[in-house]
């Protein structure tokens, strides 16, 4: 089913606020191979002039799985999820956040559009990041592609 860009727009979507745990941080971090150990040795941060274990770059997309409802915008678009795959990601980054911060999420569809004479569509979901002052910490952006093969060039 097609994506009425309008409707996805205008869909609202729930904000998230997430802790930032050290354990986390250092799982992340050995996860996506980051060996710089301010990362995961609070001391080394500290000695480097960090109040703490800094957010790697990219954790801020794994804030936002902590809603078991992070991808309940694709039902409520009626997208087959058999259809998607992901597009890219892409980060602003405004400064730097810590261990111990509390961080608010708030997303929004910001894009629709198509390629391929219509058979893919492009959702184009936002995401500010925040600290509960409102003090902007990063911007997050990620697309979904969605393959319509009923559509024929």
């Amino acid at each position: 089913m097609r994506i009425d860009p309008e409707k996805a727009k205008a869909l609202p979507i729930r904000s998230i606020e997430a802790d930032v745990e050290r354990g986390r941080l250092r799982f992340f971090a050995k996860a996506v191979g980051q060996t710089d150990p301010i990362y995961s040795d609070v001391d080394a941060a500290r000695r480097a002039g960090h109040p703490d274990l800094p957010v790697p770059p990219t954790f801020f997309f794994s804030l936002e799985m902590d809603d078991p409802d992070a991808f309940s915008f694709l039902a409520d678009l009626n997208i087959d999820l058999g259809r998607i795959l992901h597009g890219e990601q892409s980060f602003t980054y405004h400064s730097l956040a810590y261990a111990g911060e509390t961080l608010l999420l708030k997303s929004r569809i910001a894009d629709v559009h198509t390629k391929k004479g219509g058979a893919l569509q492009f959702l184009v979901k936002h995401t500010d990041i925040t600290r509960p002052t409102g003090e902007p910490v990063a911007e997050a952006e990620f697309s979904l592609a969605i393959s319509h093969p009923e559509v024929t060039s």
